[in-house]
């Protein structure tokens, strides 16, 4: 019975099982590594492709009743971690060094909640033990730094062999630039297109941001410079588009989604905020008070994956107004389980792209 309990038997009935986005076999992915067997206690390491992976406790369930059903077997260890991989490079676009992901957050028009979207998504991909970064390319508009609690930060900048380098802030795990730092509160950014062009491509060029698994982008509304500036410059992941059920604003984020596959900038899905309303004092109620159901036949109608419905909370603006994004301040509101679970399917498609390529 020992000499069936072997580093090479625990592969082989792992053989089978599969990580459920990319549908291949855990060892032929090299997911399965560091096997170990000492006294009937089987001991392996896991590597996911993202620390904010969506189906962790299945795939790890998996394993263990596999590994469970060869003789001899005690019990079973499994460590956990992850390896994010690196987006494949375009001839045409220059990537940044040590950033291995880029996700842009937009939508087609202003106030449907795209800049907290981009906040949340970027803070529970880091509560996940993901390294993040965070880009607000809203020049005419930065408010993520209030949103992240980073109103009062400024940004230090040294000087580089390329010219000025900025330090990004930091807080609630995820590294930062903005306008806002840059510029007086009340100040107005009143700058023609060039002006932005070479701002935003300092936020992704001249900026210190280390080794990172994602770098969101927070892009102002509409489908203007910023966004062609981007989708020209750096080979991105992909774009989540934020929605509101209304028909108003579905119809300008289909010229938004359509914009970016004409870039040929992949759209990882549509995010419906605002979906219902939920009273504080009442939170079994639900007001669909923006519509209901738009991002849904939207998604249906243009073959784009729906990455989630965000209810409406009083606790959300309050969150923003504060500095404490909603997954921080009350991790187990509604809202705050809708964003995790929708930056855990943005994280999961972007794993499936790279590997794909």
């Amino acid at each position: 019975m020992s000499n069936s309990l072997s580093v090479e038997s625990v592969l082989e009935v792992l053989q089978p099982v599969q990580d459920p986005e990319l549908q291949k076999s855990l060892v032929d992915l090299n997911m399965i590594r560091n096997v170990a067997i000492a006294s009937g206690q089987v001991s392996f390491t896991l590597v996911l492709t993202t620390p904010a992976c969506p189906l962790r406790e299945f795939i790890v369930e998996d394993c263990e009743k596999a590994v469970r059903t060869l003789p001899g077997v005690v019990s079973v260890d499994v460590e956990v971690t992850a390896e994010t991989p690196q987006q494949k490079a375009l001839p045409d676009r220059t990537g940044i060094a040590g950033v291995k992901n880029i996700v842009a957050v937009s939508s087609g028009k202003g106030g449907v909640g795209k800049s907290t979207v981009a906040v949340n998504i970027a803070v529970s991909l880091a509560q996940a033990g993901a390294k993040v970064g965070l880009i607000d390319a809203d020049i005419y508009g930065p408010n993520a730094p209030i949103m992240m609690g980073l109103s009062e930060a400024e940004v230090s900048v040294r000087q580089g062999s390329q010219g000025e380098v900025l330090n990004p802030v930091f807080n609630h795990g995820v590294k930062m630039v903005s306008m806002g730092f840059l510029i007086e509160r009340d100040q107005p950014v009143i700058w023609r297109g060039p002006m932005l062009n070479g701002i935003i491509r300092q936020f992704l060029y001249q900026v210190e941001w280390g080794d990172l698994d994602y770098l969101i982008i927070d892009l102002p509304p509409g489908t203007g410079d910023a966004q062609l500036t981007l989708a020209q410059a750096v080979p991105m992941a992909g774009a989540v588009i934020v929605t509101t059920p209304q028909s108003v604003a579905l119809a300008d984020a289909r010229r938004g989604l359509r914009m970016f596959q004409q870039l040929q900038v992949p759209v990882l899905g549509i995010v419906e905020n605002m979906s219902y309303f939920i009273p504080p004092d009442m939170p079994d109620k639900q007001y669909d008070i923006f519509g209901s159901g738009g991002g849904k036949n939207t998604a249906q109608e243009l073959d784009i994956p729906l990455l989630g419905c965000v209810p409406l909370e009083m606790a959300v603006r309050q969150g923003g107004d504060q500095g404490v994004p909603i997954v921080v301040a009350s991790p187990n509101s509604a809202s705050a389980q809708a964003l995790r679970a929708i930056a855990q399917q943005v994280a999961a498609k972007v794993s499936v792209a790279a590997l794909a390529s």
